[in-house]
């Protein structure tokens, strides 16, 4: 699946980081960003083989009126319960690393001799040893505590106590940081954030 000239970079970063701020400035820069959000999002439509394995398991509860998926629903029963959420991620992770590869053989096969960005906000929890080893490196996107829990309440209006159980949830800031061969820092403004990530391209594209 490498291909000497189309390179693989793993994104990430905890909520409210500012990973979805990156992607969208990688591709406006156009580059192929595989936004694992988007593969989720698609494979559990209506009539979905994994919409059906989720029914299955979770009920016909966690479907709305129209068939579709209610995500706070199902949210709503694997959030506080780990053996449930393994199952509901055993479900659908396996689908979207599937298509994840498909779709890096795809652009090697038409020639795409660029970098790949792969948007995956749970990368290190979920990627496969297979999946990481095509990744040339890591880019983790960060910002302080605070800034990530000021930026969650304003946009979804949430409450401070329910933004720290969420973050609570994840896996550690430090602990990404670790692991990263790359740390956005996004504490600052946009402006600053993309000005980093011009100079971090260019430097990457010389390698």
């Amino acid at each position: 699946m490498k291909d000497n000239h189309l390179k693989v970079i793993g994104l990430t970063g905890g909520i409210g980081a500012g990973k979805s701020t990156v992607s969208a400035y990688l591709s406006e820069k156009g580059y192929v960003v595989i936004d694992a959000d988007k593969i989720a999002r698609e494979i559990v439509m209506p009539g979905a083989p994994v919409l059906e394995k989720l029914v299955s398991v979770f009920g016909r509860g966690i479907l709305d009126g129209a068939g579709a998926l209610n995500r706070k629903k199902l949210g709503g029963l694997v959030f506080a319960d780990g053996a449930l959420r393994e199952r509901m991620n055993g479900i659908m992770h396996g689908e979207i690393l599937r298509i994840i590869k498909e779709r890096i053989e795809e652009l090697a096969v038409s020639g795409y001799n660029s970098i790949v960005f792969l948007d995956i906000p749970m990368l290190f929890e979920t990627a496969t040893a297979e999946l990481t080893a095509v990744m040339e490196q890591i880019w983790v996107v960060d910002s302080d505590e605070e800034v990530r829990i000021e930026r969650i309440m304003r946009r979804d209006g949430a409450l401070r106590e329910d933004v720290l159980r969420i973050m609570g949830s994840q896996m550690d800031s430090m602990e990404k940081r670790k692991r990263a061969d790359v740390v956005i820092d996004n504490s600052g403004s946009e402006e600053e954030l993309y000005q980093r990530l011009d100079k971090l391209i260019q430097s990457y594209e010389k390698q």
